[in-house]
């Protein structure tokens, strides 16, 4: 076994350092081609407006010979004497033809196509104009992008994409959750759930990496005849970014920047001091000690810990081309102070790119370099957020000596001050990612082209924190320190051939490839010690610790690991008469991860689509612009979030009760090792095979478009690290497997139209609505069996063993196991119903648990509208979920009135009887409705062109974000990730929701 894996990683090393060194030494070697001999021809190309048109593609027809215009539409061209044609095309304008004769000048005027649908879509390895695309497939310009303090391009997107449902609390550390059609796999490490990135044709790299103001637009791919040439990475959808490049001809900078301000949209209504001790005394309760539990104060802890936060952006780029180069770069800066305290991010990203033409463009060479760097400080939200709401208002902060107040011996949920548990604890880390992408494209042939690419991605992260001496989390530890760092690297060649050829009604193009990638992870350590002199160095010099014993220092257990991934790939593409359209592709991947016996997965997808437009009974429907219908089944694979080791036996330190066994030989303490994993050689990917028909539709000179989307999409060979096995055939009573089978099933909407357009005014608006049905199959086969499992262990007074989700077949991920809730008894006591169907008031058991609702949405919307009046523009975003539930376990925490001596309660717990012993309780009276509207963003702007040739346009604007929420449910947002195996879930762990002011500028030189 392990002979067959070592033969595996050998295979097609590659030095990705001295590949890019070769594309630089190129770049800056290579001589311009020398100029074809023969005639000179000069001219000017223009618009419908008769304003010049930078970036004209200007050939002869039936030679190589080929220029662009330049940024004021002029061009200049040699011709060889048999030359009889020069060719003008430019995308979205009608190509044209016109004959050379005798004139040594030839302007051309371009119109508009109004027949075809002018956006072009990235698809995998290469474009596509949206008429001719089969696949589901959404396409966003810059343009239509969220206006706000987004820390990542995934935000851009949110409520804009049909299907598509993005979540996201106020943490300016934290992404956002993304999930494409629903839930596809039960695992959720390494980003198992979330869609495939590719960045300017890099497959899997960050989008961390990018400025959202460096993003020029981005392709949502969602079925699998569309996804399926990513093969095993595709299951969860692919999104492609496409960065801002100069055209032709074109030489301009811009400069964009914001400030903002934000706020916590709502809180938690909790008792004020004087209310509390009211309480306590109309219910007969002894008065809280003082001064240690009431010293007169009446303090705001939630006002304590949290602030109004601001935030900035800049991005400076500029970008210039010839009519054999183009070149720019862009640095990028932006801060996010969080709006609690002690939480921000600052981040800086330079990019900078070059692309060059030679041999009259038959060899083009691209390098494109980014490096992102954020430094980002955190608290320790599990202790902070829940100390906030629970800690007892009647005391104030500090003692009078000016240290923190505490009672380490109150007992309940928040017995930490806040203050203290946010500035005796320090969390600080730095992350730096580096993506470095060359490309050699050679056209070899007419119509066939050779494209190479190599690329690496550096990431290098650390993370340091401190709990100092006086510390709650580290009580008598005299200050405890931990610093991880850890290099990820990531190594793709990429070498596939294109070959597009027309010939008469026909057209073909066909694409072959090779891919190579490696991947390693962990590579760095991870060291924890305690016991300084003093905490001036905080983590900082950790030989200067004095631990006691050598349990006080711990090593993280992330073992290094090399993966890599070799794949084959092709696909071709038929067009037959602009009517009828066929695509076909095969992907076949192979990766280290999985076991000997399946170590290769083939992956393939069809589609087929009928331009119904174009036929000649359309003609007697001139109210139709456009109709064509799609229909597609592929296969695209998930093997997301596995290392190097995940098919193979593992030795490593054995644990008991979570923590080390160690022991003594030959008088040295020494690791007790064992198998921690089995083998298993049949590990292979997880299969989502999506069923997908469409129809998309234009009216009235596409003034209205639209499209419908039905796809069923299942996944099986569902993979599961806790698979029951018998210790006498295996070490250890767990395996990784393969075993179960997940659907989903849905309609997708979009309607966009045209409202009003006039010379002064323009109304645009886009509605879109999805479904979904998310439903686990099984979790068994032959082999492994598992009836269901239970997840979403929340704790809570009197519950730490309790789970509150269960997976089983027939329910969606994400399904709630809880108590039911019969009422209240004579005495005000919460009731609950038992498994024999009996009410209850004493609290149930684990077997009384039922079924009670899911997380899942059953629909996700969203609706924008854009309006232009002369040179003001505004913009509006409504969306929502409806359908879903939220499991509120921070009421039913806080919903606690035996214990108000201990902590503070809710205003909601004023109308509970003081005598229920059982209010806490996690049970479906918290499972409230999901279901929100939101006025997610507001935008008014204006844009002003100045009559100064060196100044281009400059647009201010002012936009709002979050301004209100129309919703039922009673916590802080209804916002709730919806990510991961446990979604739904509002458990004392919500970073609070923010309501954002913003002003900003747009100038382009």
């Amino acid at each position: 076994m392990k002979q067959i894996y070592q033969r595996f990683l050998n295979v097609g090393t590659y030095h990705s350092r001295q590949f890019i060194l070769l594309i630089c030494a190129i770049i800056f070697s290579v001589s311009p081609a020398v100029s074809q001999t023969g005639r000179t021809i000069k001219g000017t190309v223009t618009d419908e407006k008769r304003e010049a048109l930078p970036g004209v593609s200007v050939v002869v027809v039936g030679s190589n010979i080929g220029v662009m215009t330049d940024a004021k539409g002029n061009y200049t061209l040699n011709v060889n004497p048999n030359s009889t044609v020069i060719r003008f095309t430019s995308v979205g304008y009608l190509q044209k033809d016109v004959n050379i004769g005798t004139s040594n000048t030839i302007n051309a005027n371009l119109l508009p196509d109004a027949k075809q649908l002018k956006d072009v879509v990235v698809i995998g390895y290469g474009t596509s104009s949206k008429k001719d695309v089969t696949g589901a497939i959404t396409t966003l310009k810059a343009e239509e992008f969220n206006v706000g303090a987004t820390t990542t391009p995934a935000e851009l997107l949110q409520g804009k994409v049909a299907g598509l449902n993005i979540t996201k609390s106020g943490d300016p550390n934290q992404a956002p959750s993304v999930v494409l059609r629903g839930p596809s796999t039960i695992r959720t490490t390494g980003g198992a759930q979330e869609p495939f990135y590719v960045i300017d044709g890099v497959p899997g790299a960050s989008i961390d990496v990018l400025a959202p103001s460096d993003i020029e637009s981005i392709d949502v791919l969602k079925d699998a005849s569309s996804t399926a040439i990513y093969g095993s990475r595709a299951a969860n959808g692919v999104i492609i970014i496409t960065t801002k490049k100069a055209k032709a001809g074109q030489n301009h900078l811009t400069y964009s920047a914001y400030a903002t301000m934000q706020e916590v949209s709502k809180k938690i209504d909790m008792l004020t001091g004087d209310e509390l001790r009211k309480y306590l005394s109309d219910n007969g309760v002894a008065p809280l000690a003082k001064p240690l539990d009431d010293d007169g104060s009446n303090t705001n802890w939630q006002n304590m810990v949290e602030r109004k936060a601001y935030a900035q952006n800049h991005n400076l780029s500029y970008n210039g081309a010839g009519n054999n180069a183009e070149y720019g770069a862009s640095v990028n800066y932006f801060k996010n102070n969080g709006v609690l305290n002690r939480t921000s991010l600052e981040r800086t990203i330079y990019r900078g790119y070059v692309n060059q033409r030679f041999f009259e463009n038959r060899l083009r060479l691209n390098l494109n370099i980014t490096n992102s760097n954020s430094n980002s400080n955190d608290i320790f939200q599990n202790n902070v957020l829940p100390a906030m709401l629970f800690y007892l208002p009647t005391v104030g902060p500090f003692n009078a000596d000016g240290t923190y107040k505490e009672n380490f011996t109150r007992t309940g949920s928040g017995p930490l001050n806040p203050l203290s548990l946010l500035n005796n604890n320090t969390i600080k880390s730095n992350d730096n990612k580096t993506l470095i992408n060359g490309i050699v494209q050679v056209d070899i042939l007419s119509g066939l082209k050779f494209t190479i690419s190599g690329s690496q991605q550096r990431d290098q992260y650390n993370y340091n924190s401190y709990l100092n001496s006086q510390s709650g989390l580290a009580v008598n530890l005299n200050g405890v320190a931990r610093r991880t760092s850890v290099l990820n690297t990531n190594n793709i060649l990429e070498s596939y051939f294109n070959y597009d050829k027309e010939f008469g009604r026909h057209s073909l193009k066909l694409l072959a490839g090779y891919s190579y990638q490696q991947n390693k992870t962990n590579d760095g350590f991870g060291v924890q010690t305690q016991n300084f002199s003093n905490d001036n160095l905080t983590y900082n010099n950790l030989f200067l610790s004095n631990p006691a014993s050598i349990s006080q220092i711990a090593f993280d257990n992330a073992p290094i690991s090399t993966l890599r991934l070799i794949s084959y790939y092709g696909r071709a593409q038929y067009q037959f008469d602009d009517k009828y359209l066929v695509q076909a592709s095969l992907r076949d991947d192979g990766s280290s991860a999985f076991g000997a016996n399946h170590r290769y997965g083939l992956f393939p997808a069809a589609s087929v689509g009928w331009r119904i437009i174009n036929e000649d009974f359309m003609k007697s429907l001139p109210a139709f612009s456009d109709l064509k219908l799609r229909a597609g089944y592929g296969k695209s694979g998930n093997s997301v979030g596995f290392d190097a080791f995940s098919s193979i036996l593992i030795y490593g330190t054995q644990t008991v009760n979570g923590t080390s066994s160690k022991f003594l030989s030959n008088g040295n303490i020494t690791n007790a090792i064992g198998a921690v994993r089995n083998e298993n050689p049949d590990l292979k990917w997880e299969t989502t095979a999506t069923t997908n028909i469409g129809l998309d539709f234009g009216l009235f000179q596409n003034r209205i478009t639209g499209s419908v989307d039905y796809y069923i999409k299942k996944t099986s060979d569902l993979i599961y690290d806790q698979y029951p096995v018998s210790l006498t055939q295996y070490f250890t009573s767990t395996i990784t497997a393969n075993a179960g089978k997940i659907s989903n099933k849905g309609i997708e909407v979009v309607i966009s139209a045209t409202a009003v357009k006039s010379n002064s005014f323009t109304w645009k608006t886009s509605f879109n609505v999805s479904h979904n049905k998310n439903v686990v199959e099984s979790l068994s086969n032959g082999q492994f069996n598992l009836p269901s499992f239970y997840t979403a262990q929340l704790g809570g007074k009197g519950q730490s063993g309790n789970f509150s989700q269960i997976v089983q077949p027939g329910q969606a991920l994400g399904t709630f196991y809880l108590w039911h809730y019969v009422g209240k008894n004579a005495n005000g006591v919460s009731t609950y119903q038992n498994a024999a169907g009996n009410t209850i008031a004493t609290q149930p058991l684990t077997t009384d648990q039922k079924v009670a609702g899911s997380a899942q949405p059953k629909f996700i919307y969203g609706w924008t509208n854009t309006f232009y009046y002369k040179n003001f523009d505004f913009n509006f975003l409504i969306r929502g979920v409806t359908g879903n539930k939220i499991l509120n376990a921070t009421l039913a925490n806080l919903n606690n009135p035996a214990d108000a001596r201990l902590q503070n309660i809710p205003r909601f717990t004023l109308g509970e009887s003081y005598k229920d012993i059982n209010a806490y309780l996690i049970s479906d009276r918290f499972l409230e409705s999901g279901a929100y509207l939101r006025l997610d963003n507001a935008t008014l702007g204006y844009t002003i062109k100045p009559n100064i040739p060196a100044i281009k346009s400059i647009r201010l604007y002012t936009s709002a974000n979050n301004l209100f929420v129309i919703t039922k449910y009673k916590g802080i947002d209804p916002e709730i990730n919806i990510g991961g195996l446990t979604p739904g879930i509002d458990n004392n762990n919500f970073y609070p929701k923010t309501r954002t002011f913003l002003f900003g500028l747009n100038a382009s030189f």
